[in-house]
């Protein structure tokens, strides 16, 4: 027998418990998303939540981010650290010869070795979609507006999507002939925010003032449509027209689908440089440093397994969404409990039979464990949030 003393009560760093209502919060968030999803034409998947470490690591930076483990015949398996890269094994494998477009979604938690930070822990859920085999820019408009349509389902009015193009930057840069390296470091220092670096970065490059000045002021730059119209006075080779080109396209379907007010274009969106091929996005909400959701366009990564397909798509957190909720005050549906049963000692077999009665018309109801009388029922009723009392004498 364990030695009671030797038990740790304690959950691990960076993950926590669900309670009761926590937990029915989350749920019910889950099951709401899912069969929006699902309305939109997407079917659920679901992968394991370890995969082989060969199977991460096109998306994996840093494997001191993962958590590992030793497998059966010494193979190193890992969490999943996020849905998307199972998701194109999974396409790459299972679904090589399913019709395209696929339409894919997800819920689930994921894994990742960091600091903890509000609405953010080292195991958190996602819920997403992947739409896969389109590059047409109605696909991305079609992903944008179903986040736009998730985050709303939720509850949240308060918000704003800021969309990016990542060939933009690469286009400019090619055009001042900046090396590959130098490129790397000035998107990796504009991922992370740190503009402090990437002035000094540009200030080291044999430009002129004026141009130095406008790489600098790019990643600053956001707006509405008239953004647009000034980005084409930049410099621009093919690469840089056709993104400006590419945003232009996708904003016009977004005013179709009517969520065009929640759209701002912004060029220091790029999230992971080494992933993203084109658009990107990432929603905020006022009062709250973290996005909501994010995604874009990743037409590279099914070909790191063998099957070449153009992709889009995006996730939210869903601690995040939650957190989110709690702070702006907004209230979540909460589960009805119906009918509380309560007895006397003798009459508990017709207690039985009413509560299984009860049941079957799809009400929540709590059957007492013991005879008790009217004021006990009553009591316990009220103390377990049950809407009715029936007793049986």
């Amino acid at each position: 027998m364990m030695n009671p003393e030797k038990l740790i009560l304690e959950t691990p760093y960076g993950t926590r418990d669900l309670l009761p209502r926590d937990a029915a919060e989350m749920r019910h968030m889950e099951n709401m998303l899912s069969s929006l999803f699902r309305s939109w034409g997407y079917d659920e998947v679901v992968t394991p939540t370890i995969e082989h470490l060969e199977t991460l690591a096109p998306r994996v930076q840093e494997e001191n981010s993962l958590f590992m483990l030793l497998g059966n015949q010494n193979k190193i398996l890992a969490l999943r650290n996020e849905m998307t890269t199972p998701i194109a094994r999974l396409v790459s494998s299972r679904l090589k010869d399913a019709p395209v477009p696929l339409k894919l979604s997800y819920i689930g938690n994921v894994f990742r070795v960091e600091q903890t930070q509000m609405g953010r822990q080292c195991e958190f859920h996602q819920a997403g979609v992947e739409l896969m085999g389109s590059e047409r820019p109605a696909a991305d408009a079609e992903i944008v507006s179903l986040a736009i349509a998730s985050v709303l389902a939720c509850g949240i009015k308060d918000f704003q999507i800021h969309m990016g193009q990542v060939d933009f930057l690469d286009g400019l840069l090619s055009y001042f002939e900046i090396d590959e390296q130098c490129q790397r470091e000035i998107k990796s220092a504009i991922e992370r925010h740190n503009f402090v670096l990437m002035d000094s970065l540009i200030d080291a490059l044999p430009l002129s003032e004026q141009d130095r000045g406008m790489l600098k002021e790019l990643p600053l730059l956001n707006g509405r449509e008239e953004l647009l119209r000034r980005l084409y006075d930049f410099p621009r080779n093919e690469q840089s027209r056709r993104a400006i080109d590419n945003l232009a396209e996708i904003y016009a379907l977004l005013k179709s689908y009517g969520v065009a007010d929640y759209v701002r274009f912004d060029l220091g969106i790029i999230r992971d440089f080494n992933y993203y091929t084109g658009m990107v996005f990432e929603g905020y909400s006022p009062g709250l440093g973290f996005p909501l959701c994010g995604g874009g366009r990743y037409d590279r990564l099914l070909t790191e397994y063998g099957h070449p397909m153009s992709a889009t798509g995006f996730a939210l957190g869903m601690e995040r969404i939650l957190l989110t909720l709690d702070r702006q005050g907004i209230q979540i549906p909460s589960v009805s409990r119906d009918v509380y049963i309560g007895y006397a000692e003798q009459s508990i077999g017709e207690a039985i039979r009413r509560a299984m009665e009860l049941r079957q018309t799809g009400k929540i109801v709590e059957l007492g464990l013991k005879g008790q009388s009217y004021e006990e029922a009553e009591s316990s009723r009220e103390a377990r949030g049950y809407a009715a009392l029936e007793y049986f004498q």
